[in-house]
């Protein structure tokens, strides 16, 4: 199948990022434009998780597995953005490797490019709900005067849903879909400020007394990549053989500062992936329900993979408890729909299941329903056979 050429936009945004707020900034967009001018565009806009960038997540040049190009062929105007902290976007405060998570510079950044463990010259976290909503809306609006359209269709993967999911609440006229992958939902995590829907908590930024928030960067390496990856790796076949090399090289193609970052054989780089050190609020199974808005005035479809070990992830600590079903619970319309895919975990967009994701991503958008399935949870087997989970 031919490609569809790229194109990469730069798009205007003034940022609410404390670490450079009200500066005038560009997140970057790449779009695949597959409609062929006979139909009015519907666009589709995808949205990373916490630490892999967009592209490399969404657009992975190798075999069939680039998701955006596939929806692209199948008639859709394709969005991919990554939010500052990630990506070809804005990095602010991230270039300074003292501002890296001061648990993992030993390992990952001494001796290079650090010398020894220093303190965060930041010491705040970098990203908040507010300033990725903000960023999100800059795009949806930036994509909505661009095609003339009222409307784009949401797909987010992992964390992502911590930004989609609340944006649609507050914004629901502007969403026509939602197709969260592998959603990332703790059922107590943050509330927001009392008395308000969405506010911020505490003020910002966070700093250095919650030790989780201050810094702005946290670090992914390509062994700790394999080793969150392995043991969801369950059946035959699971993954291409290779594949996890293909991958890493395209998250550091989407980090240039990072590859040249970390010691690896003969004292070559091995390159990190930088991710934004974020604080995230009012996703949770309060605010999930409110105005009746997922699941009636905006569809939703959960799709994650039978082995995954992050979205499904229990834990005493609030902020650590995540689970997909009860998302799905706290959802309140009837317009939703789940399907736990089997032999998939939750890097599903690499794995050799990734043509089924994208069979079902295809009908939802078309559809709002999958292969006749409009609500309901389903486990989706080898062969193609639904089952209702109870």
């Amino acid at each position: 199948m031919p490609q569809i050429p790229p194109q990469d936009h730069a798009v205007p945004h003034v940022s609410t990022l404390p670490a450079n707020l009200n500066e005038h900034v560009e997140l970057f967009v790449r779009e695949y434009d597959g409609t062929t001018g006979s139909h009015a565009p519907e666009p589709v806009l995808m949205l990373h998780g916490r630490s892999v960038p967009a592209v490399a997540g969404f657009d992975l040049q190798h075999g069939s597995y680039s998701w955006a190009q596939n929806l692209a062929h199948a008639g859709y105007d394709v969005f991919i953005m990554e939010l500052q902290g990630s990506g070809l976007s804005p990095r602010p405060k991230m270039d300074n490797p003292c501002n890296a998570n001061p648990a993992q510079q030993h390992d990952d950044l001494v001796p290079d490019p650090l010398a020894a463990t220093c303190p965060p010259a930041y010491p705040h976290q970098l990203g908040n709900s507010q300033s990725e909503w903000d960023e999100l809306d800059t795009v949806v609006e930036f994509i909505k005067k661009l095609r003339n359209v009222s409307r784009v269709a949401f797909i987010g993967w992992s964390a992502a849903a911590f930004v989609m999911g609340p944006y649609v609440i507050q914004h629901p006229g502007k969403v026509s879909s939602l197709f969260l992958l592998a959603p990332i939902f703790p059922p107590n995590g943050s509330a927001s400020k009392p008395g308000t829907r969405f506010g911020a908590p505490l003020p910002l930024p966070l700093s250095t007394p919650a030790a989780q928030f201050g810094f702005p960067m946290n670090l992914l390496t390509k062994t700790a990549l394999k080793n969150v990856w392995a043991p969801e790796l369950q059946c035959p076949d699971q993954r291409e053989s290779g594949i996890e090399d293909v991958v890493w090289e395209a998250v550091l193609d989407n980090d240039p500062v990072g590859r040249t970052w970390g010691a690896g054989s003969a004292g070559a780089p091995e390159g990190v992936c930088r991710f934004r050190n974020s604080f995230w609020w009012g996703w949770n199974n309060t605010t999930v329900p409110l105005d009746n808005i997922l699941g009636t005035v905006v569809p939703v479809a959960i799709v994650y993979g039978e082995f995954d070990t992050q979205a499904m992830h229990p834990s005493a600590d609030p902020r650590l408890n995540f689970s997909v079903p009860q998302l799905y619970a706290a959802i309140p319309g009837t317009d939703k729909l789940m399907i736990r895919l089997d032999c998939a975990g939750h890097q599903l967009v690499w794995e050799t299941r990734a043509p089924c994701l994208h069979h079902i991503a295809r009908q939802w958008l078309k559809h709002t329903a999958v292969d006749g399935h409009k609500s309901g949870k389903y486990a989706l087997d080898m062969n193609g056979t639904y089952t209702v989970i109870p």
